[in-house]
């Protein structure tokens, strides 16, 4: 199922005994475009810090509910380290949350990649010597110098940013269609209204012909009428198979399920 990023704004996560805290942000990294972070308030349920949970962790969200289950303590998420919002998340504070937890970093080669699980347990997670002996390997690689910055970027930077065409600029990202389970981003929603009133339309990260981090832009490799004339995205309906489909076909691009 696909979820947009900012509806996952405010739901509450609720940990085997009571709710934690809610999402303010999601946290992908920019190479594969997969969430590999949700940035949790704590703000009313415990000390009011933000806390980091890899998606792993967690259940499908109920929107129902409008909550995320995870299979932790209130205590154990309370007790997780400290992190510095106003700082990129570097790799050093990745690797204390993996190792408060006991869990195989996804970075390293033994991580398997998310899937979803009804009891909301990460996959490495356990207290085998095997296991250990990994999150302490990733401990220590992440104070090497060549790990760098693990080019995490947050969902509320991307939103606003510029997109273009080869001939022009058609609009900004407006959100971002999640898929959970894999919670890899599916799809960029790009907000046309500056050209073309009341529209939006989707485009596939992997379909950018650049990312201009600095200058806060996008390109994509099609012209503006391609885009104009393309399938319209609306903010009240179910992106399904049948949809990505007329999507891929009308860009002439391989679904991202084959």
């Amino acid at each position: 199922m696909l979820w947009r990023a900012s509806g996952l704004e405010d739901y509450s996560i609720h940990a085997t005994d009571g709710l934690v805290g809610r999402v303010s942000d999601l946290l992908f990294d920019d190479t594969h475009w997969t969430v590999r972070w949700l940035v949790v308030d704590t703000g009313g349920w415990l000390s009011g810090r933000k806390v980091l949970l890899p998606p792993s962790a967690l259940g499908s969200p109920d929107a129902e509910r409008r909550e995320v289950p995870v299979g932790l303590t209130r205590k154990r998420v309370e007790d997780s380290p400290d992190i510095d919002t106003d700082a990129p998340v570097s790799r050093q504070m990745e690797s204390d949350v993996y190792v408060h937890y006991g869990w195989l970093p996804y970075w390293t080669p033994a991580y398997v990649a998310p899937i979803e699980e009804a009891t909301g347990a990460p996959p490495g997670h356990g207290n085998d010597e095997h296991t250990a002996a990994h999150v302490a390997d990733a401990a220590d690689s992440a104070n090497a110098p060549h790990r760098g910055d693990p080019h995490l970027r947050s969902m509320h930077e991307l939103r606003g940013y510029y997109v273009g065409a080869t001939d022009g600029d058609i609009g900004h990202i407006e959100d971002l269609l999640v898929e959970d389970g894999s919670w890899t981003v599916r799809w960029l929603v790009i907000d046309t209204r500056n050209w073309w009133p009341g529209r939006m339309v989707l485009v596939a990260p992997s379909w950018t012909a650049y990312v201009s981090w600095n200058d806060h832009r996008i390109g994509i490799g099609c012209t503006r009428s391609q885009v104009e004339r393309s399938p319209e995205f609306r903010a009240d309906m179910t992106v399904d198979r049948t949809y990505e489909e007329r999507l891929s076909e009308y860009y002439g691009k391989r679904p991202y399920w084959l």
